[in-house]
């Protein structure tokens, strides 16, 4: 036994180190990877594409990057109105009674990566933020390594992208969307029930929430090896004081809940009328508009939802900068006729029954180049669809197949780690070692989904 104790705490060192090393050495900033795909798309589409010419090339890019900002801002609000809702004073109440229910490190994990995934399948954005808080409020409690705790609330985030605020499916479930491929090519929009409700889908999903967390546990850092939270001096409020007397009518308009609490009475009454009269559907701007609804209602306050959007605002700079150039790629894909290209080549490789695991893989490699739920879609999507309809496989199955590679590589593709990270405030090299398990058993589920499922 003791030879056992003394010899695997190094092989963990060892295995985390190999992971940071790789990324630290070869991952470079999103921003250069956008830069770099670009070019890559724009000699691909003027070596292969039947309509590549150097004009045509560059004014697609430049129609393309402005084609999606209707949609990168919804992806925007879809972050910040989740980050704001968990920072309203009820989920936070909420997530420190959670936390009173756990007495152990083994319990703290499985907390940690249920609690994350359950709020992650609602709101990607809800779900980074939950990942963080609620980390940092088990560890005040309980001693545990702090890069083991956070990898699994992290990884709590591996079923978003097949969950309610998944990219790919609000995008075919909203009809007219610019990035609604399936839509563009049949006339027909996809509800989200068959995206997401989906037995191919549903399986998986609960597969994850019980081999995750049982896969943390076997990998649980020894107590002579725990690296627990210190907690940081907090900051004082970021909010500015205000001007003038405290007291004045103004001001006391600023702190008064009922004018937030009818504004978003009024906001969801509007959804539950609609869902009365016309059923059930929900599409990204639905989403963004119950989160807003819940956010303003929970701080109570006008001024208090202020605060914490603003504070969530500071958390999507690269968004805004990469959602643009990704759009420019998409618009070279479909202007120049290289989607085609690549579709047949698809094509050629699969079938109706395999197309689904293809597109897996696909979607693994291109996460790691393409890091955004969007950005992805309008990369990937061109050329999976047609190829579906080519094949004759499930166009939704085919979608969702690109969604779960997305889930998985995002457990090594550190961009959507670094908010979490920093709010929690621990070194994203920590993590990274953690998370590579998640990839490995969510990886070989999906394989098996794909191959037998689909």
């Amino acid at each position: 036994m003791t030879s056992v104790t003394q010899t695997s705490p190094p092989r963990r060192r060892s295995f985390t180190a190999i992971t940071v090393a790789v990324f630290e050495r070869w991952m470079p900033d999103p921003f250069l990877i956008a830069i770099a795909l670009t070019f890559a798309t724009a000699l691909a589409a003027m070596l292969l594409a039947p309509k590549g010419a150097p004009d045509n090339v560059i004014s697609s890019w430049y129609k393309g990057v402005f084609s999606v900002l209707e949609f990168a801002f919804q992806m925007i609000l879809i972050l910040v109105t989740g980050h704001a809702l968990a920072n309203s004073p009820p989920v936070r109440r909420g997530l420190g009674t959670l936390v009173s229910l756990v007495h152990t490190p083994n319990q703290a994990v499985v907390l940690t990566f249920v609690t994350c995934a359950v709020a992650s399948y609602l709101n990607w954005g809800f779900g980074l933020v939950v990942a963080a808080m609620l980390s940092r409020e088990v560890a005040s409690r309980i001693r545990v390594d702090f890069g083991w705790l956070v990898a699994a609330a992290y990884s709590g985030w591996v079923v978003w992208a097949t969950g309610f605020s998944s990219s790919i499916a609000l995008t075919q479930a909203t009809k007219g969307n610019r990035l609604n491929i399936i839509e563009q090519l049949t006339g027909k929009v996809t509800p989200l029930g068959e995206m997401i409700f989906q037995p191919y889908v549903l399986v998986p999903t609960v597969l994850i929430l019980v081999a995750v967390p049982v896969a943390f546990m076997l990998v649980r850092p020894h107590a002579d090896d725990v690296v627990a939270w210190t907690p940081e001096p907090e900051q004082a409020a970021a909010a500015k004081p205000m001007r003038g007397d405290h007291d004045a009518p103004a001001r006391r308009a600023d702190r008064w809940p009922v004018s937030s609490w009818l504004f978003a009475f009024a906001g969801l009454g509007y959804v539950a009328f609609t869902w009365a009269t016309k059923g059930f559907l929900i599409d990204i701007n639905t989403v963004i508009w119950i989160f807003l609804m819940l956010g303003i209602a929970l701080h109570g306050a006008p001024v208090a939802y202020v605060a914490a959007l603003n504070n969530a605002a500071r958390q999507v700079g690269s968004m805004i900068l990469l959602y643009p150039i990704y759009g420019g790629i998409l618009g070279m894909l479909n202007s120049t006729g290289l989607a085609e290209v690549i579709s047949n080549g698809f094509v050629h490789v699969s079938s109706a029954h395999t197309l689904p695991f293809w597109s897996y893989v696909c979607s693994l490699f291109i996460t790691f180049l393409v890091p955004s739920g969007g950005g992805h879609w309008a990369v990937q999507g061109p050329f999976v669809i047609p190829a579906a309809i080519k094949v004759g496989a499930s166009l939704p199955a085919s979608a969702m197949a690109v969604a779960a590679g997305e889930n998985v590589a995002y457990m090594l593709q550190p961009f959507f780690a670094l908010p979490v990270v920093a709010m929690a405030g621990i070194g994203i090299q920590r993590v990274l070692g953690y998370t590579v398990v998640t990839f490995m058993v969510t990886c070989a589920i999906w394989i098996a989904v794909t191959l037998f499922m689909m």
